[in-house]
């Protein structure tokens, strides 16, 4: 077959999802489907289901050239009526109230009842006895290399040649599942409507409506038009993950822009998943395709821990339950107020450094990270690098070139923060900023953990 060399990343995101679904899911239709299989091949079933060519020759009193034609694959249990449904079908056959019939080579009729009945009573002709449609099997009625013919609507008589192939085929080689009815498999020709109509008020008079000047926007890929999307409610969001409120959580994504609160959004997607799984998935799947395409730090191991939880196994590494709003606001404090802090293995608790210090918070509320050195975890302040990164970051992602460019000139030299904050407070981007910032920072933090050997749970 044919394929683009090309493919544009939506189509990339949804060939990866079907891909992904078939391992995720250990009960899933796809991973039953390789099981099956595999135990076909293991046992050396033979191939049960035949293969039908079938042409396209004319109808409505013209001839067609090329046939435009379809290869479907037919099972032991698919009835004529069966074939004749998927041959409607793959030909665009709108209106369905014609008749079907098939002739077999050696002069039989297969039809519907009332029609077989009367075909039986006529005086013209040879005497038939015809066979009823709905019942008859197409495998044990043809042998491979057998041809026959389909005809469609009576009046206009479409008519088709069929042959089977010498061949038998297994479904799930040329169709990768096994139908309930007959599918095709392979295809050719272009299909003409049933009536010769070419356009919807097409009476076979009149002209053909002018072409539109412009492609459609479909076409170029600019339907539907760019509407602005909500931003996330972040107190909302943070509510409802505190309070394990599945309907309320995936209200709060639902709709919205989570682009740039992905860490924050898929903090609460384990929670979601464990309760109501059916309903999370394609919620799951989005933010784990999202965290892959834009790839910031962390972002690539939040995606394996939701792919995780998605196949039901365990995290890699050491699982301890981190806040990771709080470890990113100790880890990336300010260096002048503390060195660092430390984490608790056990709990996941995140203390500042002065916690350890009986003269700063009393001995009975001082930790003594000596006593069980093994429990925790020692880090330190990482500086403002990583904060002077993310405001070139939002400064560049602005639209608004004289924005952009404000904000781009009050980052360089000292002061940099208080301009900065100065300009997105003025300008209402307050909101925005504490959404991308508090994302970029989360994402350090797990980061740091997955360096460390753990993993957020």
């Amino acid at each position: 077959m044919h394929s683009s060399p090309s493919m544009s990343f939506r189509s990339s995101l949804s060939r990866n999802t079907a891909l992904l679904r078939g391992f995720w899911h250990a009960g899933s239709a796809v991973t039953r489907l390789r099981h099956r299989r595999g135990a076909c091949h293991s046992w050396g079933m033979a191939r049960t289901w035949l293969s039908v060519t079938v042409e396209l020759l004319g109808g409505r009193g013209e001839e067609l050239w090329p046939w435009p034609g379809r290869i479907f694959a037919v099972g032991p249990s698919h009835t004529f009526m069966d074939l004749a449904n998927a041959i409607n079908d793959a030909f665009a056959r709108w209106d369905r109230s014609h008749l079907s019939m098939f002739t077999l080579a050696d002069g039989r009729v297969i039809t519907d009842e009332e029609t077989g009945a009367e075909m039986a009573a006529s005086i013209g002709g040879p005497v038939i006895a015809p066979i009823d449609i709905d019942v008859v099997k197409v495998v044990r009625t043809l042998e491979p290399g057998a041809e026959f013919q389909f005809t469609f609507d009576l009046g206009d008589a479409w008519m088709h040649r069929c042959v089977v192939g010498e061949e038998k085929v297994d479904p799930l080689e040329v169709l990768g599942i096994r139908p309930d009815a007959p599918l095709p498999y392979w295809g050719w020709g272009s299909i003409p409507d049933q009536y010769g109509r070419r356009w919807a008020s097409d009476d076979g008079e009149g002209r053909a409506p002018a072409k539109p000047g412009r492609p459609h926007p479909m076409l170029l890929h600019a339907w539907p038009a760019q509407v602005q999307v909500p931003r996330l409610d972040l107190p909302e969001l943070r509510e409802a993950i505190a309070a394990a409120d599945v309907a309320r959580f995936l209200e709060a994504v639902t709709g919205r822009d989570i682009d740039d609160t992905l860490q924050q959004v898929g903090a609460g997607i384990p929670m979601a998943l464990e309760q109501t799984r059916q309903e999370t998935e394609p919620v799951a799947l989005s933010v784990i395709n999202r965290l892959t395409w834009r790839g910031g730090d962390g972002d690539r191991l939040l995606a394996e821990d939701l792919l995780a939880g998605l196949r039901r196994v365990p995290l890699t590494g050491r699982v301890v339950p981190v806040d990771l709003d709080m470890l990113s606001m100790v880890l990336e404090g300010d260096p002048d107020l503390s060195t660092g802090g430390y984490l608790d293995l056990r709990t996941g608790q995140v203390y500042d450094e002065a916690a350890t210090d009986p003269m700063m918070v009393g001995e009975e509320s001082a930790i003594d990270v000596e006593k069980e050195p093994d429990r925790w975890l020692r880090f330190h302040r990482t500086g403002a690098g990583n904060g002077w990164r993310d405001m070139a970051a939002f400064a560049g992602r602005q639209h608004d070139e004289a924005l952009r460019e404000r904000l781009e000139r009050a980052i360089e030299g000292k002061g940099a923060f208080f301009r900065f904050r100065d300009i997105v407070h003025g300008e209402n981007l307050s909101e925005q900023w504490y959404a991308f910032s508090t994302d970029r920072q989360m994402g350090r933090a797990r980061q740091f953990l997955a360096d460390n050997g753990i993993r957020v749970g």
